[in-house]
C-alpha cells in the first residue's frame, strides 16, 4: 500500500516550504552534503593540496544534517522522512549510503597515499560515481522514477 509523505503545514506566508518535496516529503537541502564533497573533490586534480580539505568532509545522517543545518524546517524535514513512503525512503538511502560508503573509502585511501597523482586519480573516479548518484537522489526527491545503482557505478 502507498503510503502518502505527512501532509506539510504552510510554510513562510501560506506557500509550501522550500526544498521540501510534500509529494514524497523528502528534502533537497541534504544533498548539499554531497555536493560539497563533491566539489572539495573536483578541486584536487588542479589544487592537489585541497585533498586535505576533503579529508575534513564527514558522513551524516539526513537527520544528522538537518540537526546540524540552519535549516529552517530542519525538524520538520526530519519529521517528513520519517513519515515517507517506507518504499521511497529505501530508494533514497540505499543512494545516499552508496555515496556515503564511496566518499568514506575515497577518503581512506587518500589518508593512506602520499603521492598527488593518486589522490588526483581518487578525487577524479570518485566525482564520476557520485555525481549521477546525486542526480538520481535529486529525482527520487522530485517523485522521479527508480535509480539503478549498479549501472551508474559501471561507467
Amino acid at each position: 500500500m502507498y503510503r502518502r509523505a505527512p501532509r506539510l503545514p504552510p510554510g513562510p506566508s501560506g506557500c509550501a516550504w522550500p526544498n521540501i518535496n510534500p509529494r514524497t516529503g523528502l528534502a533537497t537541502d541534504y544533498l548539499n552534503h554531497f555536493n560539497e564533497a563533491v566539489m572539495l573533490l573536483e578541486m584536487v586534480p588542479d589544487m592537489p593540496e585541497c585533498a586535505e580539505d576533503f579529508l575534513t568532509w564527514s558522513p551524516l545522517s539526513y537527520a544528522e544534517h538537518f540537526t546540524a543545518s540552519n535549516f529552517k524546517a530542519r525538524d520538520l524535514a526530519i519529521e517528513a522522512y520519517e513519515k515517507a513512503d517506507p518504499n521511497v525512503r529505501a530508494q533514497f538511502d540505499h543512494i545516499t549510503d552508496t555515496m556515503t560508503s564511496i566518499l568514506t573509502a575515497v577518503g581512506s585511501a587518500m589518508r593512506e597515499v602520499e603521492k598527488d597523482t593518486t589522490r588526483v586519480r581518487l578525487a577524479e573516479q570518485a566525482t564520476l560515481w557520485v555525481k549521477p548518484l546525486i542526480a538520481a537522489c535529486g529525482g527520487i526527491i522530485n517523485g522521479g522514477a527508480e535509480a539503478d545503482v549498479d549501472t551508474i557505478m559501471a561507467n
